[in-house]
């Protein structure tokens, strides 16, 4: 193994723990300043990112599912939708993308008229952003609502930047893709 393969490990290993550390001390900035490449991101940012208006944001962004960001934030995220849309329990949202939350992600995209194969990219995504209304504008963020059969918050920087979703905690989380603090 190359040294340079062995230095990627090294830094990805220390990524999950510096965020939770970073998380816990309330250094949002360390979340959202200028990420690295996310693999399977169709982006090629590490982070949900979006720009302008709340709708439309989530078309083209990376894939999740049970080999791709299996351990992750926005793996978290996507859980967080199954459960304010009734198909996951609350006590499921684990940030792991195991066999329940693929299950519960093809029945999601069965009765959303999407091809169920359980993994979560951009028509997935974007269908479920169609539920996210715009609820505020302060303190240089967007604030919006998941509305499934229950309410969850997301935030965005007003004109561009990481989005961000309220755990079951109420605590805002960065919906990152190489790394799990939730």
């Amino acid at each position: 193994m190359s040294s340079q393969s062995i230095r990627r490990r090294v830094l990805r290993s220390a990524a999950a723990p510096a965020a939770a550390v970073a998380l816990a001390l309330g250094l949002t900035t360390a979340l959202t300043t200028a990420p690295a490449a996310a693999s399977g991101s169709y982006t090629g940012r590490a982070y949900v990112y979006g720009e302008g208006s709340l709708a439309g944001d989530w078309s083209d962004e990376g894939v999740v599912n049970v080999a791709t960001h299996r351990s992750s934030n926005v793996t978290c995220l996507w859980q967080t939708i199954l459960w304010a849309d009734g198909y996951l329990p609350r006590s499921d949202i684990d940030g792991i993308f195991g066999d329940q939350t693929h299950a519960a992600t093809v029945r999601w995209q069965r009765n959303h008229g999407l091809t169920a194969d359980g993994s979560v990219g951009k028509a997935t995504f974007a269908k479920a952003q169609q539920n996210i209304v715009l609820q505020d504008t302060s303190d240089g963020y967007q604030y919006g609502m998941y509305d499934g059969n229950s309410l969850f918050a997301v935030r965005r920087p007003i004109n561009a930047g990481n989005w961000m979703f309220a755990s079951p905690s109420g605590v805002f989380i960065s919906a990152a893709y190489n790394w799990k603090t939730c």
